[in-house]
């Protein structure tokens, strides 16, 4: 017999079985309907007195992904999950979950209220809920505690970190692990239980094991978990829940795990993180101005690849690029720098195999020192130095050499993709893949797409992005794309902050409690001042150092700061020369110590350009360093050089280190009120008249004249703009 009604499916199996499957694709999230199936069923399963035992699985081999996101934001409706999951522990009958594919957030706390858990080998289980700025609230922190002990739970739930099914037996989150069908031995192992009493298998009975140094405990991960999570308050959240499992009775850890999901749920950060989760999924349905769409554009298929240059990027591409399994030809030209890179990244993909538990790539990859090697391949991507003469040489052979149709890209963080396209005599096969260091690591891809580039092209360069695990966002052409454009008057408002009296732990400090995981000094450090030095000689700014006042820190009409020009001169090029903004106790140390010298630098400096320096706080330096990014945000929607808001805040949370709590630059502007960023920059326009970029954006005008609409609105608001240039 079999019920199909709703979705969740009941069927009675091996005649004293129910079987209650979750029908929801694709990861049969816990939707009202869904509960009102769960609900419904297992009330039939336990009144029927055929019935011995009940086993509960998803459709399509997957058990349950968890809460249904889109619930979120309105009024839920439908049984709740805590009075579901009570019912189903309490049962007579034994309950089994089979779990297949995976088990995370409410599909691993529902699994925790059957009495038995028996997953396939190749199961997944999480509770990744503090990534969505939430804790898991359906009795996940006080079960989980109960079952497996406060320090593997706390890892667990404030990391959202998922598990191997193997790694979940060793915890004691399932009983049993299979290679076979998860659903028929879960049937056969609930009869041979059947009958018995279920009193020792409920986990809300069970004490919480408490280690026997417990305040000592609560308090390093208290501190742990505050210093990573810079400011978001979830993980901390988790913590104070997980301690209530270990120091309260069942019933009052479920009322305080609650209270602290409703302080949550209401929070700006869970909006922010909800939004982030979208945002990831919204880039991947990319189109260009030309209305070329992802549904629409067929990816051409790449069974082998090439990297041309083996510097860092080069490396780091050639190694996410085997790690997927491509074939993969290198080529580097001098010897010296061959050789070092095939120990490099042999090392790399070892590593990182021995991290994953599987065997390294090392025979996906063939390295050459000539470029004639490459002529069979379907894509090469080119990492050679940044200079626009090396790379169109470097083209111009490559498309002598390359058989018809291969897709060439450059990796280049900055020069102009379509110039670049107009010397080849194919330009729509050219497309920018802009991966940020290191390249095998970083998630995020900018694919920047010129006039003249194909959507087939973009969608290769896409679909090879999210085969690397990489998040791909495709961005129009023009000087830095996205994340570097909008980085540089970040960066420049920094330098101004130093000149007219801050310090570069007072700007820095101000940006790490914002949430970013380094200063912009710190962070410049750790890159290398030279990176910028060289760009800044390319284009003509750097002058030598002679001139004092005004007039030395103007360029090309505007305010310029040439402090990262003068430091270089003093061979201060960071941590590889162990000093910068910082000093390190040796080269290539890790830790920014204060440094007495560049301070009585600073001080020469404004003296001897006659700035008086003035005390500057924390919220100055937020509100100058952001505010101008945001601006220039608004300029890149303007031009059409990122389809939509998410595009831009994707970019700064996957590659440029925004907080995720904060949404990113674009969501964050949405939150403090568009008519706020305006305002103050208005306000700091009028106070540096010779900063043009503080000029607010016609776009960002347009928007607050519009009643600033919620940032789902943006796009038809930017498409009226566009129609009208």
């Amino acid at each position: 017999m079999c019920d199909k009604g709703s979705m969740a499916q009941y069927t009675r199996v091996s005649g004293f079985v129910g079987l209650i499957t979750l029908q929801n694709p694709p990861v049969n999230a816990l939707s009202a309907a869904v509960r009102q199936g769960i609900v419904d069923m297992v009330e039939r399963a336990l009144s029927d007195p055929i019935v011995k035992s009940v086993v509960i699985c998803g459709q399509n081999g997957n058990f349950c992904g968890g809460a249904d996101i889109k619930e979120f934001g309105t009024n839920m409706s439908g049984p709740p999950l805590v009075p579901m999951i009570d019912a189903i522990e309490a049962a007579n009958k034994p309950v089994v979950a089979a779990i297949e594919g995976s088990a995370l957030g409410g599909g691993l706390e529902l699994a925790l209220g059957c009495h038995y858990r028996i997953a396939h080998s190749k199961a997944r289980l999480g509770l990744p809920e503090v990534t969505l700025g939430l804790l898991p609230a359906a009795g996940g922190t006080q079960r989980l505690s109960r079952l497996i002990g406060v320090p593997a739970a706390l890892n667990l739930i404030t990391t959202g970190i998922h598990v191997t099914a193997a790694q979940a037996l060793q915890l004691g989150i399932v009983d049993q692990v299979t290679d076979h069908n998860a659903v028929e031995v879960a049937v056969t192992f609930s009869l041979s239980v059947a009958g018995q009493s279920m009193d020792a298998r409920r986990i809300s009975t069970y004490p919480c094991p408490l280690p026997s140094d417990f305040d000592a405990l609560f308090e390093g991960v208290m501190q742990k978990v505050r210093q990573s999570a810079r400011g978001a308050i979830a993980p901390v959240a988790c913590v104070q829940a997980v301690r209530a499992a270990a120091t309260l009775p069942y019933t009052k850890g479920m009322e305080r795990e609650q209270e602290l999901m409703a302080t949550l749920f209401t929070s700006g950060q869970a909006r922010a993180q909800q939004y982030c989760f979208f945002a990831q999924r919204a880039v991947g349905r990319w189109r260009m101005p030309s209305g070329a769409r992802w549904e629409t554009s067929k990816p051409m298929p790449v069974h082998k690849a090439a990297v041309i240059g083996l510097g860092t990027m080069g490396r780091g591409i050639t190694v996410a690029l085997a790690q997927t399994g491509l074939s993969v030809v290198a080529v580097e030209t001098q010897e010296k720098q061959l050789m070092e890179a095939k120990q490099a990244v042999s090392g790399m993909l070892e590593r990182g195999a021995k991290r994953h538990g599987v065997a390294p790539m090392l025979d996906r990859i063939s390295y050459s020192q000539n470029i004639q090697a490459v002529a069979e391949v379907d894509l090469v991507i080119e990492a050679v130095f940044e200079d626009m003469a090396l790379k169109t040489e470097v083209f111009q052979q490559l498309s002598a050499v390359c058989k018809p149709g291969t897709l060439l890209c450059t990796n280049t963080s900055a020069l102009d993709v379509d110039k670049l396209a107009s010397e080849m005599p194919n330009p729509e096969l050219v497309v920018g893949m802009h991966f940020f260091a290191p390249a095998h690591v970083m998630k995020l891809l900018e694919v920047v797409y010129g006039p003249r580039s194909s959507p087939q092209a973009v969608a290769t360069a896409m679909q090879l992005g999210k085969k690397m695990g990489k998040v791909s966002v495709a961005v129009g052409n023009c000087r830095g794309f996205v994340g570097n454009r909008m980085l540089m008057p970040y960066l420049q408002q920094a330098f101004f902050l130093l000149e007219e009296g801050a310090t570069p732990e007072l700007v820095d400090r101000a940006l790490e409690e914002f949430g970013f995981p380094m200063g912009v000094f710190r962070m410049s450090d750790l890159s290398g001042l030279d990176i910028g030095w060289r760009v800044r000689k390319r284009d003509e700014l750097v002058e030598p150092d002679m001139a004092s006042g005004q007039s030395a820190r103007i360029r090309q009409g505007s305010r310029y700061s040439p402090l990262g020009d003068l430091l270089c001169e003093q061979g201060r090029f960071g941590q590889k020369t162990g000093q910068g903004w910082y000093r390190y106790d040796k080269p290539g140390s890790r830790v920014a110590r204060s440094d007495p010298w560049l301070h009585s630098f600073l001080v020469e400096y404004r003296a001897r350009h006659g700035l008086v320096p003035r005390s500057i706080d924390h919220q100055e330096v937020l509100e100058r360093c952001l505010y101008a990014l945001i601006n220039e945000g608004f300029r890149i929607l303007e031009d059409g050089i990122a389809a939509g808001p998410e595009d831009i805040d994707v970019i700064y949370v996957f590659g440029y280190g925004w907080p995720r709590h904060r949404g990113g630059p674009m969501f964050y502007a949405s939150m403090v009120g568009l008519a706020k960023i305006l305002e103050r920059l208005e306000h700091y326009q009028q106070a540096h008249p010779d900063v043009p970029y503080l000029q607010p954006s016609s776009l960002l005008r347009r928007l607050v004249a519009s009643d600033s609409p919620p940032i789902h609105r943006w796009r038809e608001v930017i498409k009226k703009y566009q129609s009208q240039l």
